[in-house]
């Protein structure tokens, strides 16, 4: 399984007093309800710290697309003037970034060429409406998830117990309420279900914006899921370093979670949407944004600039370009 079943690192004692508020009589709960905690509870949540979590510093946890400038700003506009189409003007949209941390967005540092700009943090209350280009970068792998895992024939749902000062992985309930569980798995095969990235997405959905959907994002598909993965996909991240310890620390290491892109193209469909398109970041980059990119390498062909380096950040397979895949959707007015 892909935590260890005894943190080696403890929780603090502000969180364990957050976890007992919403344990149940025997100090346990189900993973998703602790990830959501550690994560988003808004005393001791890894993101309601006031702490820097993105960046290169050795004092932060992690770096996206967004550490690169506002290079990534200036290409997902020219990919969204793409997929909008001939006689669809930006000035008309409004971009709303979902999840972001910075103020500006990815489009901080820049003169965009959208009506406005909005960002909306993550935890705040979602009102989208009229025209709009509505991007996420990393936003549906940090939703909690449940876990499972495949027992003597039957799959089982994971969750944590405080036993003492210590939390420990447990077998909270036989699982009810997963239908896309497989019949057969492997002895001890884990799966992680990330339902909550869905929800989110039905709630970005319900509300009444038409436009282009852009989500980068890193995932899998649900039989890479069920097939490929028998640890499962939660992974932790604290001071640049990934680690399965998914109990350590709580409230001050990431907790991420590979998307099902299948169930967030079903949810696109089931809107309204047009087709689903997932490509790598390095595919939709090179396909909707070429003019920038080739205008980039032409201006800085004799070296190797930090806007140069960021780009190639971006697309290079051994780097963001194959890690992290973009999902696009064209959805129309009512």
């Amino acid at each position: 399984m892909g935590s260890s079943a005894n943190s080696a690192v403890p929780a603090s004692p502000a969180f364990l007093v957050r976890y007992r508020a919403s344990a149940d009589a025997r100090e346990r709960m189900p993973f998703d309800r602790f990830m959501a905690l550690a994560l988003y509870d808004e005393h001791v949540g890894y993101y309601r710290q006031a702490r820097e979590r993105v960046g290169r510093d050795a004092n932060t946890d992690f770096y996206t697309a967004t550490t690169t400038g506002p290079i990534f700003g200036e290409l997902i506009e020219a990919a969204a003037a793409k997929l909008l189409g001939e006689g669809t003007q930006l000035s008309d949209h409004l971009f709303v970034e979902i999840g972001t941390e910075n103020p500006g967005g990815i489009q901080a540092g820049r003169q965009s060429a959208f009506k406005a700009v909005r960002t909306l943090p993550l935890g705040r209350a979602l009102e989208i409406e009229g025209p709009c280009v509505v991007f996420s970068n990393e936003l549906f792998d940090a939703q909690p998830c449940r876990r499972f895992v495949h027992r003597d024939g039957t799959w089982l749902e994971l969750g944590v117990q405080l036993v003492g000062e210590a939390l420990q992985e447990i077998v909270w309930a036989p699982a009810e309420r997963a239908p896309y569980l497989p019949a057969r798995a492997p002895e001890g095969y884990c799966v992680d279900a990330p339902e909550a990235a869905v929800e989110l997405l039905r709630t970005i959905l319900s509300q009444p914006w038409h436009g282009l959907f852009l989500a980068c994002d890193y995932g899998k598909s649900w039989a890479e899921m069920i097939n490929s993965v028998p640890a499962g996909t939660v992974r932790a991240y604290h001071r640049h370093q990934q680690t399965t310890d998914l109990l350590a620390r709580p409230g001050e290491q990431d907790l991420t979670c590979h998307v099902c892109w299948d169930w967030l193209q079903t949810a696109l469909l089931e809107a309204g949407c047009s087709t689903p398109n997932l490509e790598s970041q390095e595919a939709f980059l090179v396909r909707h944004a070429a003019g920038v990119l080739a205008a980039t390498v032409h201006r800085e062909s004799a070296g190797l600039s930090p806007r140069k380096q960021a780009l190639l950040q971006l697309i290079h397979p051994a780097h963001m370009g194959q890690k992290f895949q973009v999902l696009h959707a064209r959805r129309p007015a009512r």
